[in-house]
């Protein structure tokens, strides 16, 4: 593990997210929205962190995300959008903001193995881990065939 997100990972107090790398929970609204699903926070904010070979997983949420970066290397975000393409975004300091609209299958690595970024999450409406759903690779070749490598190094 790289000494600096050793650092970081102890100071903003984060822990193992279910998708890879690491998280806490920073904000969440106090307002009230509804949704489809019922009443949820207005919006969410974690820090979140990747290092070395973590990946964050394909996975799905059904509200928008906004990713902006903080602080490491760049983070190339792969996207599998609904018309079948996918897409790569990379997160960095010439790139500092990132938008994946709510029920696109996403994930994360870093562009180089030795090292980790930090970045912020903000979802809104909030983010509910009833809204949460990690990929199954079977089914996303079913849609995506072309992007069978991101599909198996993010599952």
């Amino acid at each position: 593990m790289v000494d600096a997100a050793i650092t970081l990972i102890e100071k903003h107090g984060l822990l193992p997210h279910p998708e890879g790398g690491f998280y806490r929970e920073t904000f969440r609204s106090d307002i009230q929205v509804e949704t489809a699903v019922g009443p949820r926070s207005a919006g969410t904010a974690i820090l979140y962190l990747l290092n070395g070979d973590d990946v964050s997983r394909l996975h799905k949420i059904d509200a928008d995300e906004i990713w902006h970066f903080h602080e490491g290397a760049a983070l190339a975000i792969h996207s599998l959008l609904p018309d079948g393409t996918a897409c790569i975004d990379v997160l960095s300091p010439d790139n500092p903001q990132i938008v994946v609209a709510a029920g696109v299958w996403f994930g994360a690595e870093l562009v180089e193995r030795n090292s980790y970024c930090l970045v912020g999450c903000t979802v809104s409406p909030g983010f509910e881990f009833s809204g949460f759903e990690l990929a199954d690779p079977n089914m996303l070749l079913q849609t995506w065939p072309n992007a069978r490598n991101v599909i198996a190094r993010l599952t």
